[in-house]
């Protein structure tokens, strides 16, 4: 167990910052989720700007990998661009 004050307020902010995270990454997949179940080309293109600019804000605070959010902004737009063909 940690002695010192320091690693003791580390593990306080590890935790929280964990859960915090997990909160928003989970928030992102559910939207990454109702995209590609969306049939509808007009509103799939709008979801997909807002979940472009949630998965750039989860990478910019490295709440995911910026590599995870270019995957998968790809793929999205991939899929969008396959309903619309």
């Amino acid at each position: 167990m940690a002695n010192h004050q320091s690693s003791k307020k580390r593990i306080r902010q590890t935790i929280k910052r964990r859960l915090h995270n997990r909160y928003y990454a989970k928030t992102a997949r559910n939207a990454v989720r109702n995209l590609r179940k969306c049939t509808d080309v007009a509103q799939a293109k709008e979801m997909l700007v807002k979940v472009t600019a949630m998965l750039d804000r989860l990478a910019s605070k490295k709440a995911i990998s910026k590599n995870k959010a270019a995957n998968l902004k790809s793929k999205l737009a991939r899929h969008i661009n396959k309903m619309a063909a």
